[in-house]
């Protein structure tokens, strides 16, 4: 709407409210691949299936349970190499994914190098999260909710009125927030540079709240 346009059914008053909520990570998401070649498909999946294994006991090792530990993909493929316009066979590629969610972030980097020694010969990434997630983005709508009633006072009482009953509450998905919250939400903000310091993670939370209002 822009400034030459008028609102044809005036209701109240609607704003947004934002707010964040910062906590100290206290687990990890390890993501690691096993990726082996042979000849023969069989072959491939027979040592793809031991570096598995070795990978579980390093885990066992270090008190991971067996539950804390996702295989989210296991895949066979053609393995080829393009050179120029000629292509060789190479053989065929097995390849098996793991999650490993971790609670000791203590022993990360130690877990890390285990892994790969054991054989995962690919890390896609090391995610830290909050196992209170529910908890912390409970207090983000709430935080949210006071930030969108100070804002619509600000606005009522420069206008000269003031905020009658809330008539209208919806939540605003973190996709669909303003950048400066979106940028934000569910991350992990890195310790120093070249380490795993997990930093923090900040859950962020939206909402359009609409009153009615009251002359004075």
């Amino acid at each position: 709407m822009n400034g030459t346009q008028s609102i044809d059914r005036p209701w109240g008053a609607s704003v947004f409210g934002a707010a964040s909520v910062d906590a100290t990570p206290d687990l990890a998401r390890l993501r690691v691949e096993i990726k082996q070649t042979r000849p023969k498909p069989a072959e491939a999946f027979e040592v793809t299936r031991a570096a598995v294994n070795q990978v579980r006991e390093v885990l066992r090792g270090h008190a991971i349970p067996d539950t804390a530990v996702s295989t989210s993909r296991l895949n066979l493929k053609s393995s080829w190499n393009f050179t120029g316009n000629e292509r060789k066979f190479l053989g065929y590629e097995c390849a098996a994914s793991f999650v490993i969610e971790l609670r000791e972030l203590e022993i990360l980097e130690t877990v890390l190098v285990d892994v790969v020694e054991a054989g995962a010969n690919q890390v896609d990434g090391v995610e830290f999260d909050v196992s209170g997630k529910k908890q912390l983005r409970a207090q983000a709508r709430e935080a949210a909710v006071i930030a969108g009633r100070e804002k619509a006072d600000l606005y009522a009482r420069a206008a000269g009125v003031r905020l009658g009953p809330v008539i209208h509450i919806q939540d605003v998905d973190s996709e669909q927030m303003p950048n400066t919250y979106r940028g934000h939400a569910q991350s992990a903000a890195g310790g120093g540079e070249g380490d795993l310091t997990p930093g923090k993670i900040t859950v962020s939370a939206g909402v359009v709240i609409g009153f009615s209002l009251i002359g004075d």
